[in-house]
């Protein structure tokens, strides 16, 4: 469901757009995402803008709970499609993502990277970003072309609000400040209709604008780790948050939390 050209892409500049490649299942996430929105878990985060515009929802984790959404995990191409672009001889689930941008929701989404927030790392990842709307180009996902080869050590947390996520820092590089120097950067964007996907790195920078369109913006994000993927042990609470994984840095993700998915194991 990927040419080459497609992971030709995904690999030089960190991001492709796939377009249509979970059709099918535009449906069944958009029943799971209302399954979300109606009965939200403890690491559900809203946004409210103090300008009173709507809310930014937004929640984690809920693929085991969600039927749907484990359907979608188990029984899609997902997994494949990882693993390809990946060039990994496997694809494990990491986390999913259900992120709602009502219509008029003034947040914008501040420019960052994805891993140093996790407690995973390793070259071989990839979001897929899964509208269930369509999105116009100029509220959609905005990726920087490349970056997720700038920095081996990732670029420092902050949370949404501007504050720092780990309290005790860590080694992380300092923050480029994209917006202020556009110009300077390959930014890649594009409009997308349900069923397409955003797929980028772990490592590459992106970030997003308020929705400004009269629809809602629902997206269904995946998150998949190929075979270099370790925990990453880092200096505070992680987002999403595995408070019960005791482990040192560098080990072997545990299968109970991170599923191998493709390709599927043998029966016992």
């Amino acid at each position: 469901m990927v040419s080459e050209e497609d992971i030709d892409s995904f690999q030089r500049d960190g991001v492709v757009v796939l377009r249509g490649v979970f059709s099918d299942w535009v449906e069944p996430l958009r029943e799971g995402m209302a399954a979300v929105h109606a009965a939200p878990s403890a690491l559900e985060r809203t946004y409210r803008p103090q300008d009173g515009s709507a809310a930014f929802f937004q929640d984690f984790c809920r693929w085991s709970d969600i039927p749907a959404f484990q359907r979608y995990v188990y029984e899609s191409p997902a997994a494949a499609i990882a693993a390809q672009l990946m060039q990994s001889n496997s694809a494990r689930f990491f986390h999913d993502h259900t992120l709602i941008k009502w219509p008029g929701n003034s947040t914008v989404t501040p420019w960052h990277q994805d891993e140093p927030y996790y407690c995973v790392r390793g070259e071989q990842s990839v979001s897929f970003w899964t509208p269930l709307d369509p999105v116009e180009q100029a509220i959609s996902l905005q990726c920087v072309a490349t970056s997720h080869r700038w920095s081996e050590k990732g670029f420092r947390p902050d949370r949404f609000d501007g504050s720092a996520l780990y309290a005790q820092g860590g080694d992380f590089d300092a923050p480029r400040d994209i917006e202020a120097n556009r110009d300077a950067y390959r930014i890649l964007s594009w409009a997308v209709e349900p069923g397409d996907a955003v797929a980028f790195n772990f490592r590459t920078l992106h970030g997003a604008a308020a929705n400004t369109a009269r629809c809602p913006r629902r997206v269904f994000s995946a998150r998949w780790v190929g075979d270099d993927a370790r925990f990453a042990k880092r200096p505070g609470r992680t987002s999403p948050p595995f408070a019960h994984l005791m482990l040192e840095d560098g080990a072997e993700l545990p299968a109970a939390d991170f599923p191998r998915i493709w390709p599927a194991a043998s029966p016992a």
